[in-house]
């Protein structure tokens, strides 16, 4: 009798920092581009989120193809001031894809988009608020498809430019 190998899509909650901090590298590599270089990732921030329980991955079967994270703090330092007012935001972040699946068309980022909708709604969130590359013109047309709306760009210092986009949602009322 051979070892029964799962060919189906399944959701957990990371435990593997270093599969974690491996998937977000791969993916910034595959999606960089002159404009756009890849963010240098800290593998202690990684950690941490996986630690927290806010980063949530999707398999199918043992691989992982795609992660996000969703926390109710804001994951990055720009005022949140410029959104539209929310009683109880979710932060979304962190979205990535293995590239082989992204290279075949996979619908893996719209799934992860959707999950992190569902669960911040059950939890009573009234909006989802990201930041996101304004260069990666694929996830910002697929996020926009979802009903995100765009707030605000900035520039660091560093010329790291950002789009913010927000997401109003209904909570959950379960």
């Amino acid at each position: 009798m051979g070892v029964e190998v799962s060919t189906s899509w399944s959701w957990e909650v990371a435990t593997d920092v270093e599969e974690i901090h491996s998937l977000l590298c791969a993916c910034d590599a595959y999606t960089a581009t002159l404009e756009a270089p890849p963010p240098v990732r800290n593998i202690e921030t990684t950690r941490r989120r996986v630690q927290s329980g806010s980063v949530h991955l999707l398999r199918f079967g043992a691989s992982a193809v795609a992660m996000f994270t969703l926390t109710w703090e804001a994951p990055f330092t720009r005022q949140t001031t410029l959104f539209p007012p929310a009683k109880k935001p979710a932060y979304m972040g962190r979205l990535a894809v293995q590239p082989e699946w992204l290279a075949k068309g996979s619908i893996a980022s719209a799934q992860c988009i959707r999950k992190a909708m569902e669960l911040a709604g059950g939890a009573g969130a009234d909006a989802i608020r990201l930041e996101a590359n304004p260069d990666l013109t694929r996830i910002r047309t697929l996020l926009g498809l979802f009903g995100f709306e765009e707030y605000g760009r900035t520039q660091s210092e560093d010329g790291r430019r950002q789009v913010y986009m927000q997401k109003s949602l209904e909570p959950d009322r379960g």
